[in-house]
């Protein structure tokens, strides 16, 4: 049987602020460049980084936690101008993330 993935609990957060201004850009160059540069994007990558840091000003380290709370709440987001969904968003942040840390994302590493 295949070992658990341990989770992945990022540091404390000591400008929960800074945290979402970078969030906020780093996923809207990504929307832009993975299709195209859309307006919608900006609200997008707001949305989602809004979540980000209310999530990380209320305590939440976990990884996971963080991605299921962008998926839940970008589900009222109304993605209809966008070739994205919540489920995308919320794994383009994850990925975002464990770059910024330096983490390998590659085959479950």
């Amino acid at each position: 049987m295949a070992d658990p993935i341990p989770p992945i609990t990022l540091p404390s957060a000591h400008n929960a602020q800074q945290e979402g201004e970078w969030l906020t850009n780093v996923l809207q160059r990504w929307l832009d460049e993975e299709f195209l540069p859309e307006p919608v994007n900006q609200q997008i990558a707001r949305r989602a980084a809004q979540i980000f840091v209310r999530q990380r000003m209320e305590g939440e380290n976990d990884l996971g936690s963080l991605v299921i709370a962008i998926v839940t709440e970008m589900q009222a987001f109304d993605f209809s101008k966008s070739f994205y969904g919540e489920f995308a968003i919320a794994n383009a942040v994850s990925d975002l993330l464990l770059d910024s840390l330096g983490i390998d994302r590659c085959c479950g590493q």
